[in-house]
């Protein structure tokens, strides 16, 4: 067995394990901590009383790991060393190391709390970070402090801090931390002068070329984000490895078994591999001298959208740039070519995020909350995730029926907003558990399952997790029907009908690589499914169904699609969502002529300086669907629609969801006393209001009357007479409101006569006398009494009225004289007094003169106390 810089090592770190629950190892890339820890541990005892598990972030690394230890064991993988994975698994009862992948060791641990059977845990590659590594150790430290103090737990790393880990995995001090020196030979770095524009696959050929020109010894390692650059790189350098006898290799997460070995194990010839950031960390693949890093990578990522896992196309860090140079000085001198500038290595960041800050938490929480974890922002985190972010994802599950919040008076749906109550996993949400898919896709088989179209079920939920299947270019064009993800799935058979033979997919218009990655998802996935439920007994039903399956998994993303005018005159397709915003249907979509949809795929993408989101895929779905699925998400309510130009409330019943209005009905009647005559009441009143209660009068009458009631209030308060104001009169006008729908109804209604109700009869004959309306003059005439705001009562009246009155009128029970306005026949005063006996002795000769010159057919008697007045309805 070939010496590894990890080995004299290894006594101390499993020295440290006997006396120590943790350990922190630091080792740089080709060290051997992948294969030598775990076998170390095997040789000295650790696996007599339960498993080694060790944790790769990435599959490709868990299978060869396994392989490799395997081998220098003597034994096929399988036997002592062996390995588990989603949908893949080689281990028997002999199995004592088991290689996992991340999402493995998290649902072992939901089946298993105490991790009985295992004796000790490597966790790979820790500086990468990912979500489930970060959740796996937090419930490890778990099991450390509690119910497994007898358990191991080694962080691995390459580029690691290792403060912050050996903190957190220490008790009263921190856990020890060793650390291994690499052996490494020279490696040459070489970055390009300026900046290339050229398409990728051009300047990775030119790379290629470049080192063979200059003497290739030994393999090339070319780092691409993904399949598709792979492939384009591949036939880019198709003429050269054939004029230079060099075999292409394709290296990626998405390949089987056979290939991926194909690209490790040595060959008869040089190789140039063409790798994704699989052979970053953990892959070691022998006989690489040439490294050529284009500096990009997918990082895992999730759609703000949907929530699904995607990978963003991102440089890569300067930690990653190291990594991937390293690979070129394994067993000689070495050299990398970097397809990018020093200035553009010195402003990337030193290490990517922690994706417990960037990724969708959705599947994270939903294991939580059944690994019994009540309260996340108090679970023990490395470090903790946004609360915004937590708070979405539990929101989301609350949505999808994963979870409820028992709170007394809250119905699932609102159970998020209510504030209170402790989450539980729902008996759907224990069903999804049961697949390793993000929620969406595992609540959208869930109801699949129940609606017996499971395999179905399945397929879409692979679908939805992949890229479009479709290639640029195909022989498809677009059609019209009720869900991209149907005419995927449609295609989809297509393919499987084809056998995906490669040249045939891309004849059908179909990407081979993604189709066999969801074709082989989909059967994982269907193994695991429940098939048991009759299916549907029509076409129309089946459709039915897988439509109803889709909507389950996308809840929150429910829209009307409606087709505005652009400002070219051409009708668009937009989807107005339930949630807020609205978004545009891509033109490849081929949903069309249907009124609801959900968007299951939306992108924001950058046109003219301004951001949009576009639905790439979308799928029809109908009103019905959406209350009987989500009952408890539909609000039914009345509303009163005012109409300016017949001044009334039209009444109308609308069902909603999340604010998309699913049914609108005009009530006609409203039951007395219902919640809708209610509201319209309360509508009207607000109206009415806000217009003054003024306009519900024939004129000032109810004004003058509530004067009068003021006054006598403050001349009398032993009357102990109300308040009557503006606020009362509009009490009286709310009350009128009631059963009426429109202003007519109101100014009906005679308001003076509601207002004016509020005081007794007896009272207001008590009013009558302490404040008149009027006083009989002595020609017989009634004059009407004014009652202004903080002034005393007037009257205004021709002065030939007033002959024979001896004295002036007074009110409040003789308290409080009437401000007499004595007038000339100009109806124009010539004096305002209280004291009329006095201006009859001073003022009225004076006076009596002047009138006389100016209307001498008016009588003017010398002695106006002796005079009788004119008769009513005769000249004065």
């Amino acid at each position: 067995m070939q010496p590894l810089p990890i080995d004299p090592l290894l006594p101390e770190l499993c020295t440290a394990l006997q006396t120590g629950r943790a350990v922190v190892l630091e080792a740089p890339p080709g060290a051997g901590k992948t294969t030598r820890v775990p076998r170390a541990l095997l040789d000295h005892g650790f696996a007599e009383v339960g498993e080694i598990l060790v944790l790769e972030p990435r599959r490709i690394a868990a299978r060869m790991s396994a392989r490799r230890v395997a081998e220098e064991l003597g034994e096929e993988v399988g036997r002592r060393v062996g390995y588990s994975m989603r949908f893949e698994e080689a281990s028997g009862p002999e199995t004592r190391i088991r290689f996992i992948t991340e999402g493995v060791l998290t649902r072992r641990l939901l089946g298993d709390p105490e991790l009985r059977g295992v004796s000790a845990v490597l966790l790979d590659e820790f500086h990468e970070r990912h979500l489930a590594s970060d959740v796996s150790l937090a419930l490890l430290r778990r099991l450390l402090r509690g119910p497994r103090p007898d358990l191991k737990v080694v962080a691995m790393s390459a580029t690691l801090d290792t403060g912050p880990i050996a903190a957190f995995l220490g008790d009263e001090a921190p856990a020890p931390v060793l650390r291994a020196e690499g052996r490494m030979f020279e490696v040459t770095i070489e970055h390009l002068p300026r900046p290339d524009d050229r398409p990728l696959e051009s300047q990775i050929a030119s790379a290629v070329r470049q080192l063979v020109q200059e003497g290739l010894e030994g393999d090339v390692l070319v780092f691409l984000p993904g399949a598709l650059e792979i492939r384009r790189s591949m036939e880019a350098c198709g003429n050269l490895a054939r004029s230079a006898d060099l075999l292409l290799l394709p290296l990626h997460g998405t390949l089987g078994p056979a290939e991926q070995d194909r690209a490790v194990r040595r060959a008869d010839r040089r190789k140039v591999i063409f790798s994704t950031n699989v052979a970053e960390t953990s892959v070691t693949i022998d006989g690489v001298t040439a490294v050529i890093d284009s500096g990009l990578a997918r990082v895992a990522a999730h759609a703000p959208w949907s929530g699904l896992p995607t990978l963003r196309l991102a440089p890569i860090s300067k930690a990653s740039a190291a990594q991937r140079a390293g690979r070129a000085g394994r067993t000689r001198p070495g050299r990398c070519l970097r397809l990018y500038t020093r200035l553009d290595l010195a402003a990337r960041p030193d290490h990517e995020a922690p994706e417990v800050r960037r990724a969708d938490l959705a599947e994270a929480v939903l294991d939580l909350h059944a690994a019994g974890v009540t309260d996340l922002a108090r679970f023990g985190w490395l470090e903790a995730p946004p609360t915004a972010a937590l708070t979405a994802a539990e929101d989301l599950l609350v949505r999808l029926g994963a979870l409820e919040r028992k709170v007394r008076g809250a119905t699932p749906h609102r159970a998020a907003d209510a504030g209170a109550g402790a989450l539980q996993v729902t008996a759907t949400g224990r069903r999804m558990l049961h697949f390793p898919t993000h929620p969406r896709l595992s609540r959208m088989i869930v109801e699949a399952e129940r609606r017996g179209i499971a395999g179905d079920g399945c397929a879409l939920a692979a679908l939805a997790g992949e890229r479009e299947i479709g290639a640029h270019g195909g022989r498809r064009g677009r059609e019209s029907g009720n869900s991209d993800l149907l005419a995927a799935l449609e295609l989809l058979e297509e393919a499987a009908g084809a056998r995906f033979d490669p040249d045939r997919l891309r004849w059908m218009g179909v990407d081979p690589t993604r189709a066999t990655a969801v074709d082989r998802t989909r059967r994982q996935l269907t193994r695991m499914a429940d098939r048991r439920a009759p299916a549907p007994t029509s076409a129309e039903a089946r459709e039915e169904a897988q439509l109803v399956a889709i909507l389950a998994g996308f809840p929150d993303r429910v829209g009307r699609l409606r087709r505005p005018q652009n400002a070219t005159g051409r009708a668009g397709r937009e989807v107005v969502l339930a949630a807020g915003g609205t978004a545009v249907l891509a033109e490849t979509s081929v949903v069309d002529g249907v009124e609801l949809v959900v968007a299951v795929e939306v992108e924001e993408r950058s046109e003219g300086g301004r951001a949009r989101a576009v639905v790439r895929s979308a799928s029809a779905i109908q009103a019905d669907w959406l209350l009987d699925l989500f009952t408890d998400a539909i609000d039914d309510t009345t509303e009163a629609v005012w109409i300016e130009a017949s001044e009334r409330f039209e009444v109308l019943r609308r069902l909603s969801y999340d604010g998309l209005v699913l049914e609108e009905t005009r009530l006609t009647t409203v039951a007395e006393g219902g919640a809708a005559a209610k509201t319209v009441a309360a509508a009207l009143a607000a109206r009415a209001k806000a217009r003054g209660w003024r306009t519900f009068t024939d004129g000032d009458a109810l004004e003058r009357w509530l004067a009068r009631v003021g006054f006598a209030r403050v001349s009398c308060p032993e009357l102990g007479l109300p308040v009557l104001g503006d606020a009362e009169v509009d009490e009286v006008l709310e009350d009128l409101c009631a059963g009426r729908r429109s202003f007519a109804e109101l100014r009906q209604a005679d308001l003076a006569h509601a207002v004016q109700a509020r005081l007794d009869p007896a009272t207001r004959r008590v009013l009558d006398d302490v404040a008149p309306e009027t006083i009989a003059l002595p020609g017989g005439r009634k004059a009407r009494l004014d009652y202004p705001p903080d002034a005393p009562p007037c009257l205004a009246s021709r002065l030939q009225d007033f002959f024979g009155m001896s004295d002036g009128p007074s009110v409040a029970r003789g308290r409080v004289p009437v401000v007499l306005h004595l007038c000339a026949p100009n109806q124009r005063p010539v004096q305002v007094t209280t004291d009329l006996r006095g201006f009859w002795a001073r003022h009225y000769p004076a006076v009596a003169k002047e009138l006389r010159r100016k209307y001498p057919k008016h009588a003017w008697p010398d002695d106006p106390l002796t005079a009788r007045p004119p008769p009513v309805g005769r000249p004065r």
